[in-house]
């Protein structure tokens, strides 16, 4: 298999960079993280792409991100939570070890607080995480060859979960 050893995808705030850095220093690879990736070749952040260039523009440059990590990371990459909005990455995901780190729309106010910092999220925030997961949740489960639920565990217990459903054995 080519790629990365393990993608995660999964809404934000859910813990990918966390549980991804545990991921790859446990299996004794890399870590990649398409958003890091998106800031450093544009120099702004995230939200700042969507507030100055909006959303279609920010997810072209995602899509090319994701395309690219794909191609030449060989260890643990997480994506962009609404990366997997379109097909083309969907397609390439494919084949993929790929976990979907799943919460409730509770354990999402507990980590993120739902602030203002995500820019999908701005106004009504709870309703708008709902909304974000009533259209996304089917998507991130069909791109998933392991669906592990992290409400109420450690990013360690979340990545020991994650190994054993994907039969990967620590370096």
């Amino acid at each position: 298999m080519s790629g990365p050893l393990v993608v995660l995808v999964g809404p934000m705030g859910v813990g990918k960079s966390t549980v991804g850095q545990l991921l790859a220093e446990r299996l004794g690879v890399a870590y990649r993280d398409t958003d890091d990736d998106i800031v450093a070749e544009v120099g702004r952040s995230i939200a700042e792409i969507f507030v100055d260039e909006g959303e279609e523009t920010f997810r072209a440059i995602e899509k090319r991100a994701v395309r690219r990590a794909l191609a030449d990371h060989d260890g643990v990459l997480a994506l962009g939570g609404g990366s997997i909005l379109d097909a083309d990455t969907r397609a390439l995901l494919a084949g993929q070890r790929v976990v979907y780190l799943a919460m409730d729309v509770e354990e999402a106010v507990k980590r993120t607080g739902l602030n203002t910092a995500r820019p999908l999220l701005a106004v009504n925030p709870r309703k708008q995480w709902r909304e974000l997961m009533d259209a996304r949740r089917h998507l991130y489960e069909g791109v998933a060859t392991a669906v592990v639920t992290t409400d109420g565990r450690t990013p360690e217990e979340v990545s020991q979960v994650a190994l054993d459903a994907l039969e990967l054995k620590e370096a």
